[in-house]
């Protein structure tokens, strides 16, 4: 079978990710960080959700991730970028909860910005499956949407820890 030519693409239904959320990260050492992001509308806005929530939140990406790769056509190219994509995927979750437990500023901002990095590598790996016509855009459209919108989140929360604009 040739790379791409499926007959039954995988598609993936959107998450449940809607709505306000307060992220907050807070340390015995460190002062909470909170920022705001409002969700499902497209653009990431400042507004807000708790650590929990987002944890819940990057758990539920990286399960859809790994359903979605476990779908792909079983070609060897599309094999390595599946093996990438659930590397990446399934680690924003680990890295974020590990920010969670950071010791210090600096240690939250080392760890997050490990997370952005996943989420950044995610994207990448959902863009060449769509551009390689392994998949059609709308059958990971929702997958898109979620880790550009994880990788907003970190972006912001990383600027906010450092207390200026990178």
């Amino acid at each position: 079978m040739a790379i791409g030519r499926s007959k039954s693409l995988p598609t993936v239904t959107p998450m449940d990710v809607e709505g306000i959320a307060r992220i907050q990260c807070p340390s015995a050492t460190m002062p909470r960080v909170l920022f705001l992001i409002r969700t499902g509308a497209g653009l990431a806005s400042i507004t807000g959700m708790t650590a929990d929530q987002l944890k819940k939140r990057t758990k539920t990406f990286a399960v859809a991730i790994v359903r979605f790769a476990a779908s792909l056509p079983r070609d060897p190219i599309t094999e390595i970028i599946a093996r990438q994509l659930v590397r990446s995927g399934t680690s924003i979750g680990a890295n974020y909860r590990s920010s969670c437990r950071a010791k210090s500023r600096p240690d939250f901002v080392a760890k997050l910005t490990i997370a952005e990095e996943e989420a950044d590598e995610t994207l990448f790996w959902l863009e060449i499956l769509v551009d390689a016509s392994i998949v059609r855009r709308d059958a990971v459209e929702a997958l898109l949407d979620e880790s550009e919108q994880l990788l907003r989140i970190f972006v912001a929360s990383i600027k906010t820890a450092r207390g200026f604009s990178r």
